[in-house]
């Protein structure tokens, strides 16, 4: 059992990923927005893990308009991806400025151990993938945009997705086009954001022939389709991006809610979760029992290595 990583290589990982999307079964990935998360994500059973940049941002106390930096986002995205053994998915926004720098968000992304990322073809400083006022940048530069990226991958596995956000600027069918241009640029998935209906879902299945990814993400545009919905429709991978940090804020903002008004905790104990279980997820009597196999020194010296 892994203690301080995960037990799998980063190598295995991006190929259970395109193994994943090939296998005809819907893969679910749950957002994480730290390692603690990514460890219930695992344990619940899902296929992945997903690492959002709204998620990453709002974490970080900013809104997602492109405020966060490559180096904030491989830091948290390298951790979480090394505290399971699911491949780990990352949202890299427009890669961080030009095609140059989308490049080398590549190789820093491969660096941190993750098993793919998501460039989108908004333009630099974008804005959440649901709000209005986006604009995209025009196709020949976000084709660039992922020459780049797909250049700079060392790693054949590791999965360059690519999202478009033109659905709610140009319309359906501009963004189908779109992303038959971005497939034929080297693009391993296509993301399709902010889609209106399982209609308009059906409708770029049948007209891109890439694997594909669903954003299931709560008070946005889309609405909320089952795994069973999405998979009888042929789509490939299901993201729930923010799900996980909504969770945690609006029991978090209940609990200390009620606190400030009873002058103690005693009344949300039932609702937390125990001690006991987050130690084993933490795994700390594995922690324990490693540190009890190495621990030689005594101060006499007679448990010392030498004897000395």
């Amino acid at each position: 059992m892994a203690l301080f990583s995960s037990g799998v290589s980063d190598s295995a990982k991006r190929r259970a990923l395109r193994a994943g999307l090939n296998s005809g079964a819907l893969q679910r990935w749950p957002g994480a927005f730290s390692p603690l998360v990514a460890k219930i994500v695992a344990e619940t059973g899902f296929e992945g893990v997903y690492v959002s940049g709204a998620a990453l941002s709002a974490d970080l106390g900013l809104p997602d308009i492109g405020l966060t930096t490559l180096t904030e986002v491989a830091a948290r995205g390298g951790a979480i991806a090394r505290a399971t053994d699911l491949p780990t998915l990352i949202d890299a926004d427009t890669g961080f400025g030009e095609p140059m720098s989308a490049a080398r968000t590549v190789a820093t992304l491969e660096d941190a151990g993750l098993a793919g990322c998501h460039l989108e073809d908004q333009v630099n400083p974008k804005r959440c993938g649901h709000l209005d006022g986006k604009e995209v940048v025009p196709v020949e530069q976000m084709v660039r945009r992922l020459g780049a990226a797909v250049s700079a991958r060392r790693d054949e596995d590791f999965v360059i997705c690519a999202r478009t956000d033109a659905r709610g600027v140009e319309g359906l069918d501009a963004a189908i086009a779109r992303t038959r241009q971005y497939v034929a640029a080297g693009a391993d998935l296509i993301f399709t954001e902010a889609l209106a209906d399982l209609d308009e879902f059906a409708r770029f299945r049948d007209a891109v022939d890439a694997p594909l990814l669903a954003n299931m993400t709560e008070f946005g545009k889309s609405e909320l389709f089952t795994v069973e919905q999405l998979s009888a429709i042929g789509y490939n991978a299901v993201i729930y991006p923010v799900t996980t940090l909504r969770l945690a804020m609006g029991a978090v903002e209940d609990g200390l809610t009620q606190i400030a008004a009873a002058g103690t905790q005693a009344g949300v104990v039932d609702r937390m979760q125990h001690r006991a279980r987050l130690y084993e997820f933490l795994q700390y009597a594995d922690y324990n029992d490693f540190d009890s196999s190495v621990f030689t020194y005594r101060a006499d010296g007679a448990g010392s290595p030498t004897g000395e």
